[in-house]
């Protein structure tokens, strides 16, 4: 294997035409893509690839010249993606804390469902003190109302973040926000 061989396997974020991250692929399948004119180079890496007639840059950050129009994968609804969604913070009283319960809005037994818009997290005592009442019944304010969170995004993207920090200003910022939440 030559110098250069281990840079071929280099990652290469590839974005969709509207900038949204899509995938992550090798600079070998980059210098494909950039060559057929199917992408165009958005960053480079601080490497180059030379051959006896010329030095190329390696690219970092490709992003494609047509749009892929792909399905958006739902989040699951669980406790912990609650807890992400609503930052580990209380809905009432806006303490944050890791000790937290899953409130339903409209108690189930009054025709509340288990649902995006009808799940929050609290505290416990603040859980005690609504009960099985409304919020507006036990005269307590959401801090925000509660709903679905944003498409599961670019969970690809995620092992490479630490080491290529030219990548985060294409990952959206809810998206980082999950992952510092998520390895905390």
């Amino acid at each position: 294997m030559t110098a250069d061989g281990h840079i071929i396997n280099l990652a290469v974020l590839v974005l969709n035409q509207n900038y949204e991250p899509l995938n992550v692929c090798t600079v070998r399948r980059a210098f494909i893509l950039v060559d057929r004119g199917k992408a165009e180079v958005l960053e480079h890496n601080h490497a180059s690839i030379r051959t006896p007639t010329h030095v190329y840059d390696v690219p970092s950050v490709i992003r494609l010249i047509y749009l892929i129009r792909r399905p958006r994968a739902q989040r699951r609804l669980s406790r912990r993606e609650i807890f992400l969604r609503d930052r580990y913070t209380c809905q009432y009283c806006g303490r944050e804390t890791r000790d937290l319960t899953i409130d339903h809005v409209v108690p189930r037994h009054r025709g509340g469902r288990h649902s995006w818009e009808n799940l929050t997290s609290a505290c416990k005592p603040c859980n005690h003190r609504k009960a099985g009442r409304t919020p507006d019944e036990a005269r307590m304010k959401l801090l925000q109302e509660p709903q679905p969170p944003p498409a599961a995004g670019s969970p690809f993207v995620y092992p490479h973040l630490v080491s290529r920090q030219e990548w985060r200003k294409f990952i959206p910022e809810w998206e980082l926000r999950h992952l510092r939440l998520s390895t905390v």
